[in-house]
């Protein structure tokens, strides 16, 4: 597991300028590397060429040293992340007469490359970002793996092409301010964050996930291509008993595959389901006792590490648990924060990131349940999506609004609970007569409608989703595989992922999740619905296939989810610095705002009239990256 970062200058420049340039990007993510460094770097005539990389040491520990180069020196390699196959890989190529020099997944991939070249990125099942300099062909290669479990930030100017796991080392290294962006803007404002291909800053993207960047060193041009082609889903008639049977057997490979390492390895266990059967499988594919980790709080609304406990006493492991209190989490909020680089706001960024601080006093490497709810269909948001259709055709449009206006009257919640009163506004406000309310499900901080009254007109973007649409092929989503599918472009890839790498990398702890593993994914969406969803039973053939393995009724126990009580922070210890951020002038100068209906929002909310945590959290986070990267000031 590392961290990546690379720059061509489209004009010879000097070697040790390139170095030093390297080494300062390289500076600013050694958290994803802590072990080792390396670089490369070469003057041509028409260009110059520089690739480099942070380390943390999880497989090969003595010989894995990167860059890593073909033995002729014409290719050059530096990779971030785990190949799970690599060995299987490796076995093909050695069959083939292929030879290595290290026992790395890196020389793996280039060894591949060199052999096979760009298709051979299909056969990698793995997290990564890596870059492959190709003097024979004169071109550069960027790939992201298949979910987008590792980050991946490129920008092209006009002297250079930089790109990076972390915007960090892009912003230090142009030579200009950038401007905000309005798509990112309004995205971040829906969604609480901004997914692939967009970042908060104009001109600056992310890779989308399941792609590559060529880039000719001759023209200077690039163009990006999917690695793997995505089959449409398509069911199957396979038997219930079957699809049973074959889930239980591949989420079992998957947890043996991910458990490859040369390091501590353990779990993270919150007593959910995901968590829960990740932690069993790895307990049962592994000779010793193996490690978990879960975290408590000391308010009792936000504590389930009972649960917990039933599962590691089940499978008797070395369970490790954490409580702590609302200081704990505050403490580090800064930090947390300012390290994705761009606006995120969801709330279990905090605990997730205090957990990876603990686990990693134990263990290099944990297992995660992340991906589980949307590989099979896990979210209360499904159940949303389905009673929308059922919903609008029973009521009339005229009296929906008639109901949805008192409910936001008279359904009010005044703290952060979150209970009957928000998910029924929630599902309300959600209720969408044109087929569109998906996207409305899955902005947890503003609806379009709430945005419009926030953003001044010149910001506001309204048709904000069709590109996501185009690539969906669908204008209306409205299946629960449809949400499955959006769920995996934008909130797995943009939400959950960036959430837990830049959390535990920020502490140097890689995380693994066995859920998301392309054949799993490929395997559930040819199966019905129902055997996903069944009434009211989420991730129903998850549950079936290891039902036998918990005490009763222990997979049917509600779990409520890694959250903060930030709604309450922000009235009491946050209160100064987010009355700050509504000061009249400060929002005039940043031009941004409707300052009247804001800082109304963040008074409502200050004084308990009103509820609205997720959007002024959000505001907050917003703010907080704002200052920090426009006024320099933390």
């Amino acid at each position: 597991m590392c961290g990546i970062n690379g720059i061509i200058a489209k004009t010879n420049r000097d070697k040790n300028e390139l170095t030093s340039i390297l080494n300062n990007m390289n500076d600013l993510i050694i958290h994803r590397g802590p072990d080792e460094d390396g670089l490369f770097s070469e003057e041509n005539n028409n260009f110059s060429v520089g690739m480099a990389m942070r380390r943390l040491s999880i497989i090969d520990l003595s010989s894995g040293q990167q860059p890593i180069f073909t033995d002729d020196k014409q290719i050059v390699i530096v990779f971030n992340g785990e190949i799970y196959n690599y060995r299987e890989i490796r076995a093909r190529l050695e069959a083939e007469g292929v030879t290595f020099n290290t026992s790395s997944d890196t020389e793996v991939i280039l060894k591949a490359y060199e052999k096979y070249g760009v298709e051979s990125f299909q056969w990698l099942d793995g997290m990564y970002g890596f870059s492959i300099y190709d003097k024979k062909i004169n071109k550069l290669f960027i790939a992201r793996d298949f979910f987008g479990e590792k980050p991946l930030y490129y920008t092209h100017t006009d002297k250079e092409f930089i790109w990076a796991s972390e915007l960090k080392s892009i912003i230090n290294t142009i030579d200009f301010q950038p401007n905000i962006s309005k798509k990112g803007l309004n995205l971040y404002f829906r969604l609480t964050y901004i997914p692939a291909p967009h970042t908060i800053y104009e001109n600056i993207h992310k890779l989308e996930a399941n792609h590559y960047i060529e880039y000719d060193l001759a023209s200077h041009q690039t163009s990006i291509h999917k690695i793997n082609s995505e089959p449409k889903p398509k069911t199957s008639d396979i038997s219930f008993e079957d699809a049973k049977a074959k889930t239980k057997d591949l989420v079992y490979n998957s947890v043996d595959s991910r458990s490859i390492a040369d390091v501590g390895l353990g779990t993270f266990l919150s007593g959910g389901v995901d968590s829960s059967i990740i932690s069993l499988c790895l307990s049962q594919t592994t000779e010793k006792k193996i490690d978990t980790f879960s975290i408590g709080f000391k308010k009792a609304s936000y504590d389930e590490t009972d649960k917990s406990r039933v599962v590691a006493k089940m499978i008797n492991s070395n369970h490790h648990e954490f409580i702590i209190d609302e200081d704990d989490l505050k403490n580090n909020i800064h930090e947390i924060l300012v390290n994705f680089d761009e606006p995120f706001s969801d709330t279990a960024a905090l605990p997730t990131h205090l957990l990876s601080e603990k686990t990693r006093e134990h263990v290099t490497v944990a297992l995660t349940g992340d991906g589980g709810d949307e590989v099979f269909g896990g979210y209360n948001k499904y159940y949303i999506g389905k009673m929308n259709k059922r919903y609008t055709g029973v009521m009339p449009k005229g009296l929906h609004k008639v109901v949805s206006k008192l409910s936001n009257k008279y359904l009010v919640d005044k703290d952060d609970k979150r209970g009957r009163n928000f998910k029924i506004n929630k599902l309300l406000n959600a209720i969408d007569y044109e087929g569109d309310f998906y996207w409305d499900i899955i902005s947890l901080a503003n609806t379009s409608n709430l945005l419009k009254e926030i953003l001044k007109p010149e910001h506001f973007e309204s048709n904000l989703f069709q590109e996501y649409k185009d690539v969906l092929g669908k204008q209306i989503i409205e299946s629960l595989t449809d949400f499955r599918l959006v769920d995996k472009i934008l909130s797995l890839e943009g939400g959950m992922l960036a959430k837990v790498d830049r959390t535990s990398m920020m502490t140097s702890l890689e995380c693994r999740a066995p859920f998301l593993n392309r054949e799993i994914w490929e395997f559930t969406n040819t199966l019905p619905e129902g055997y996903l969803m069944k009434g009211w039973n989420k991730k129903y053939i998850l549950k079936e296939a290891f039902r036998d393995q918990f005490p009763d009724e222990f997979l049917e126990k509600g779990k409520s989810g890694f959250g903060s009580p930030t709604g309450d922070w922000l009235r009491q210890s946050l209160r100064k610095e987010l009355e700050s951020y509504i000061d009249p002038n400060f929002l005039k100068e940043q031009g941004l705002f409707n300052v009247e209906v804001i800082t109304n929002l963040v008074k409502d909310h200050l004084e308990s009239k009103k509820d609205s945590t997720f959007r002024v959290w959000s505001f907050y986070c917003f703010q907080k990256w704002y200052k920090f990267n426009f006024l320099k000031k933390s």
